[in-house]
């Protein structure tokens, strides 16, 4: 008996429901303390996973794991606390997920949290040999769409497979510093063009009161105020997504549906690098870049761009990244004046 074409249509969005639940509820699960990872030609022997829930001794990390275990368990709390709607993973949501099979990891890249030198440690530890020296790799390059493999790429069950078995890890920073860093770095660097034409005319178009010819072309000089003004406003997520540079973590790594393992932060960056090497095993091959950066966006910094903004925008501002403030245990910024 033929299936009405109402039937057939009704199954096949069950099935296709029923492959993203399975995703969904896989990636929230934590792993077994004594579930096996599958075994696959050119994997490191030790599966850094069983080694952050074991409490491997010979890894020397016990006071780090402590530290790290920490800021896993609250992110749960909050998690708990402030999520109300669960929803559905998709392909689209896994695209900033770096897969390393060799060494079992998956890395979920954040722009303006080191994310240059965490893509060129990987670029060495997934090349066979190609690469050596992090810093031998132009940072342009570390950029490269098809350089590293991304979680979306897989089936959804090599995409189970890895969320349950490998060690997953994300670098967080506190939301206004790093929010500052990028307006500094894609607004105010002349070789960053394609920012200024992309966004810096259109938001010079919008904010700015009778603007000279050359700002609406160029888009160069847009202000910090401007740039908040845009972040702001409710037409600017409406009309598209948010840039990766200012996006909201918990949006571009979904830590309330995908359990992280460790939680690195851009203020311990150093001891927590080092602390996922040694989980993978390459302590003593390869070491975290460290910056030489002499101008780093910190806190004293932020505070002297919030100083000419409103308490109206710093109010509103602060409510567009309230959940990251929340997850990632970042305080309210003694500067604001909301």
């Amino acid at each position: 008996m033929k299936m009405p074409r109402g039937g057939r249509l009704f199954l096949a969005t069950c099935l296709c429901s029923l492959f993203v639940l399975v995703l969904y509820f896989q990636s929230i699960t934590k792993p077994e303390p004594g579930e096996k990872s599958d075994s696959r030609p050119g994997k490191s022997r030790r599966n850094p996973l069983q080694s952050l829930y074991n409490g491997d001794q010979q890894l020397e990390l016990l006071a780090a794991q402590r530290s790290l275990s920490g800021r896993r368990e609250l992110l749960e709390q909050e998690c708990l606390s402030h999520t109300r709607k669960r929803r559905v993973l998709s392909p689209e949501d896994l695209k900033h997920l770096i897969v390393d099979d060799k060494h079992s990891l998956i890395y979920c890249y954040v722009p303006k949290v080191a994310c240059t030198n965490w893509k060129r440690v990987l670029m060495v530890l997934t090349s066979n040999g190609r690469y050596t020296d992090p810093l031998s790799i132009p940072a342009n390059e570390a950029h490269v769409a098809g350089n590293l493999r991304t979680l979306s790429e897989f089936s959804v069950q090599e995409i189970n497979q890895r969320l349950r078995s490998y060690l997953k890890f994300i670098f967080v920073r506190e939301p206004f510093e790093r929010l500052v860093s990028a307006y500094r770095n894609k607004f105010t660097r002349s070789y960053n063009t394609a920012f200024h034409k992309r966004y810096g005319t259109k938001i010079i178009r919008r904010y700015r009161a009778d603007p000279a010819r050359e700002a609406l072309e160029q888009g160069s000089d847009v202000s910090f105020q401007e740039f908040v003004q845009y972040l702001v406003d409710p037409r600017t997520q409406r009309e598209e997504p948010f840039n990766e540079h200012w996006e909201r973590v918990h949006t571009l790594c979904h830590p309330c549906l995908i359990h992280y393992d460790v939680v690195g932060k851009y203020e311990t960056l150093e001891p927590d690098a080092q602390a996922v090497l040694q989980l993978a095993g390459v302590d003593g091959t390869l070491q975290f870049p460290t910056s030489g950066k002499s101008t780093r966006t910190d806190g004293n910094m932020a505070a002297r761009f919030f100083k000419h903004i409103s308490p109206f925008y710093q109010k509103k501002l602060f409510n567009l990244y309230r959940m990251d403030f929340l997850l990632f245990n970042y305080s309210t910024p003694e500067y604001l004046r909301t």
